[in-house]
């Protein structure tokens, strides 16, 4: 079979940046990469992009990768198309069918899982929003101590300029169902993570059976510890050529 073509789905706060070293690493190995643009609107028009995106701009198998909230969006994508064959989440929910990132977040521990939002979120609204909808921004505070601790201060603060807001409505509409169930998966677990704790990551990932490593890093591992998710996309890669 030919080389797989990755797709690699950023998460909320996030742009397609997020994966150059680990695009420039399987570039390097002759794979074909995309790192498309998440809407971050809502699982089902995130999903229904990325379908399209991967029908149309992608040829033969395909490996899909969701970082953070990009797993709720592989996790709906794969089940559209036969020619996803692996999925990999990076510091990611894994949701089942019915779960949404608030449900899975509470009672967990995450420095997003407090009382006031407003106190780790900037809320703002945007224009066609449904009523009531708003755009969470993270504030500058956060991303130090909880998103990107492990990261130079010089590109915390590259991630709090350019970060791409998520809406609260994403954070609360269910999961389709888990294409997990009939798809292999692997998942790196970020044992410094703040936003999905490591403890909630493992659950979701051994409930799916996925291959899991860990990786000593925060929320954004994939940055500052880009090897662990290019060894488990290598993986995943390898076993669909099996």
């Amino acid at each position: 079979m030919p080389k797989p073509t990755i797709v690699l789905v950023h998460g909320a706060w996030a742009d397609g940046s997020s994966w150059n070293a680990v695009s420039a690493e399987l570039r390097g190995q002759g794979f074909t990469v995309f790192a498309p643009p998440n809407l971050l609107r809502g699982v089902a028009t995130d999903a229904a992009y990325i379908s399209s995106f991967v029908a149309q701009r992608t040829t033969g198998p395909v490996v899909l990768v969701g970082h953070s909230y990009g797993g709720f969006v592989i996790t709906n994508v794969a089940a559209d198309g036969d020619e996803v064959k692996a999925l990999v989440y990076v510091d990611a929910f894994v949701p089942d069918e019915g779960e949404t990132v608030f449900q899975i977040l509470g009672g967990s521990g995450s420095a997003l899982d407090v009382p006031d939002p407003t106190t780790v979120l900037d809320l703002a609204g945007y224009p066609g929003s449904p009523e009531g909808d708003l755009e969470a921004f993270l504030k500058a505070d956060t991303v130090h101590s909880s998103f990107a601790q492990d990261l130079e201060e010089a590109d915390r603060w590259l991630i709090v300029e350019s970060q791409r807001p998520i809406t609260l409505g994403a954070n609360t509409t269910p999961s389709g169902a888990g294409a997990w169930k009939s798809r292999p998966s692997w998942a790196v677990v970020g044992t410094e993570d703040r936003v999905i704790p490591p403890a909630t990551q493992r659950s979701m990932a051994e409930r799916a059976g996925a291959t899991i490593t860990e990786a000593v890093g925060s929320h954004v591992s994939m940055v500052s510890e880009p090897q662990v998710t290019i060894d488990a996309i290598l993986a995943a890669a390898a076993a669909v050529g099996d």
